[in-house]
């Protein structure tokens, strides 16, 4: 399960967990360090399945001490941290102290090789059809290639695919080409038990994969969400010929505050921008999650059997 800014607590990731998968708390969804702790001790009280944290490393758009959130996860010994945004260097020494498991986000091949470098566990590759943030001029690479590409070139630490997957058929694939695993966020979106309005749920239902655009990419940090009257708006902005490229001028419409309130309280998809994947494009139901990893597991297996049937010994 991939972080989810005011998605992630510690319901969606036991009930990720309890099915099968490692459910993740988005840590900066917690207004402190100390809550966040609080709420890792709540999510064990949940599940006794492993689970891990995400920790956004984007000071210039999320202002926070994030020295003393990633001291929490240490402190607290979670399964596994899943580092984005930023550089997980300053930080692995920590984790591995405290025998936290880092993995590290990659929106590029270079920041995937930068990881590894640096020491991580795993790295998750994603793709550009993904919910994205960070992405720079050049970096529209879909997972078919990413994911190809850094299997070539790392083959000392597990990959995990991270790219619009929300189907067994695509875990399948992922293995097949030697990946260990998939990320799904935008499909958790719509389970039973995301903590999220039954109507932006059923919204992600009616949506095909052509409901998303990218935002922010004027400001170098293209980010992949729900195509709405808020997306248009920043989208218009952006490409006004007056604009400066100063992100105080969207500020107001990329609010995470915004994104909050509409999760939680108004259900009204069109109030906010939020992060959406072109996964979007094959959800049809809201199961529970464990009825949805079932299903993939089931489906992953019924396609890898498939595969092994088609490979003969040639009789030439």
């Amino acid at each position: 399960q991939g972080g989810m800014q005011y998605v992630g607590y510690a319901e969606m990731a036991s009930a990720v967990s309890n099915a099968g998968g490692l459910g993740i708390i988005t840590g900066l969804t917690q207004p402190t360090p100390e809550a966040l702790r609080k709420e890792i001790k709540r999510c064990r009280t949940m599940t006794k399945k492993p689970f891990g944290v995400n920790l956004t490393i984007l000071p210039a758009l999320i202002p926070a001490d994030y020295d003393a959130y990633a001291k929490v996860v240490a402190e607290e010994k979670v399964a596994m941290v899943e580092i984005a945004g930023g550089s997980p260097k300053k930080y692995i020494p920590l984790f591995k102290k405290a025998g936290v498991k880092v993995l590290h986000k990659s929106a590029t091949l270079r920041h995937a090789l930068k990881a590894r470098k640096y020491g991580v566990d795993l790295i998750e590759i994603v793709g550009y059809e993904a919910s994205i943030a960070g992405g720079q001029p050049g970096d529209e690479i879909g997972l078919w290639v990413a994911l190809t590409k850094a299997l070539k070139l790392i083959k000392d630490i597990p990959i995990v695919a991270s790219g619009a997957s929300a189907t067994g058929r695509q875990l399948a694939a992922a293995i097949a080409m030697g990946a260990v695993g998939i990320t799904m966020a935008t499909r958790f979106l719509a389970t039973k038990e995301a903590p999220i309005q039954m109507a932006i749920k059923k919204k992600l239902v009616e949506a095909d994969e052509r409901s998303t655009t990218i935002v922010l990419g004027t400001l170098s940090n293209a980010t992949r969400v729900f195509k709405n009257k808020i997306a248009d708006k920043i989208r218009d902005i952006e490409h006004d010929p007056e604009f400066d490229g100063d992100f105080r001028a969207i500020a107001p419409l990329a609010s995470g505050k915004r994104t909050k309130k509409m999760w939680q309280q108004t259900g009204d998809w069109n109030g906010a921008m939020w992060s959406c994947g072109q996964s979007v494009g094959l959800i049809d139901d809201i199961p529970s999650c464990a009825e949805l990893m079932e299903r993939i597991v089931a489906n992953a297996e019924k396609r890898l059997k498939a595969c092994a049937n088609v490979v003969i010994a040639s009789k030439l």
